[in-house]
C-alpha cells in the first residue's frame, strides 16, 4: 500500500497481488494511508486505485478461516475503523474500479465518495455463500446509497453485478473502457485541485453527518458548517471574485 502526491491528488494504490486481498496488514497501511492523505495539506483529492486488473477481491479467506469468534471480535472493529478513516478523509475521495471489486473490496469502494469503474468491471458482496455477512460497512454503506430493498437483495444472494447495473441503481457513477478508469479518476480529482479546500471539506461533512440525523438537526448542521465558512480567505475571495466577474485564486484557507 502507498501513498502518492502528485499535483495535489493523491493516490492511495493496493498492492498485494494477484487480487489486492485486505488482509490485516493491508488493513493498516490503508489506515496509515487515509490519515496521511487527510492530514497532508498538499492533498486536495484521493483517488483509491487497485491497478490495471483488479481492485480488490475481498478479506483474506486463508487468513480468516482460522479465526475463532473471540479473535474476529477484536478484529472486526479494526478493518470496519480502516474503511471508516478512507470514508472520513475530509477530501474528495474516488474510487477507481478495475476487475473485481468484491466482498471487503465493494466496501472499500463503498467508503469513497464516487466510484468510477471499468465497463468490464464485477462488483458484490458475496460474504453470503461463506456463511457470513459483509462485516467493513456492507450492510450499513450499501442501503444507503442504493436502498434498502436492493441492497437486501445483493447481499442475501451475494450475487454479483456488472457494471452497467452497477451504474443503473446507483452503485457507481460513471462507467468507462477498462483502459481509461485510472485516467478518469485523475480528471476528476483535477476539478478539485484548484478549489476551496475547507468548503470541500464542510460539504462533506454536511451531507455524510447529516445523513445520520433528522432533517432538522441536519438543516441545522448545514447552517453551522455554512456560516463557518464565513471565517476563511476563499469564501470572500470566491464572493469578490464573482462580484468582480474574474476568476477565484483560492488558497484553502
Amino acid at each position: 500500500m502507498t501513498l502518492n502526491v502528485t499535483d495535489g491528488i493523491g493516490v492511495i494504490r493496493l498492492a498485494r497481488p494477484p487480487m489486492n486481498a485486505l488482509s490485516t496488514q493491508v488493513q493498516e497501511e490503508l489506515r496509515s494511508a487515509a490519515i496521511a492523505a487527510d492530514n497532508d495539506a498538499d492533498v486536495h483529492a484521493v483517488i483509491v486505485y487497485g491497478g490495471e486488473k483488479v481492485f480488490a477481491a475481498g478479506a483474506d479467506i486463508k487468513e480468516m478461516a482460522d479465526m475463532d469468534f473471540n479473535t474476529m471480535s477484536r478484529r472486526a472493529p479494526d478493518l470496519s475503523s480502516a474503511f471508516d478513516a478512507v470514508a472520513s478523509i475530509g477530501k474528495p475521495v474516488i474510487a477507481a474500479i478495475t476487475g473485481v471489486a468484491l466482498g471487503g473490496g465493494c466496501e472499500l469502494a463503498l467508503s469513497c465518495d464516487i466510484r468510477i469503474c471499468a465497463d468490464d468491471a464485477k462488483l458484490g458482496q458475496p460474504e453470503i455463500k461463506l456463511g457470513l455477512i459483509p462485516g467493513a460497512g456492507g450492510t450499513q454503506r450499501l442501503p444507503r446509497l442504493i436502498g434498502p430493498a436492493r441492497a437486501k437483495e445483493l447481499i442475501f444472494t451475494g450475487r454479483t453485478v456488472d457494471a452497467e447495473e452497477a451504474q443503473r441503481i446507483g452503485l457507481v457513477d460513471d462507467v468507462v473502457p477498462a483502459a481509461e478508469v485510472f485516467d478518469a479518476a485523475q480528471q476528476l480529482a483535477q476539478v478539485f485541485t484548484g478549489g476551496p479546500a475547507r468548503a470541500l471539506r464542510a460539504a462533506k461533512q454536511a451531507v455524510d453527518t447529516g445523513l445520520e440525523l433528522e432533517l432538522s438537526s441536519g438543516l441545522a448542521w448545514e447552517s453551522q458548517l455554512f456560516a463557518g465558512l464565513f471565517a476563511t480567505h476563499d469564501a470572500h475571495e470566491g464572493m469578490n471574485a464573482f462580484r468582480d466577474k474574474r476568476a477565484p485564486e483560492f488558497r484553502g484557507e
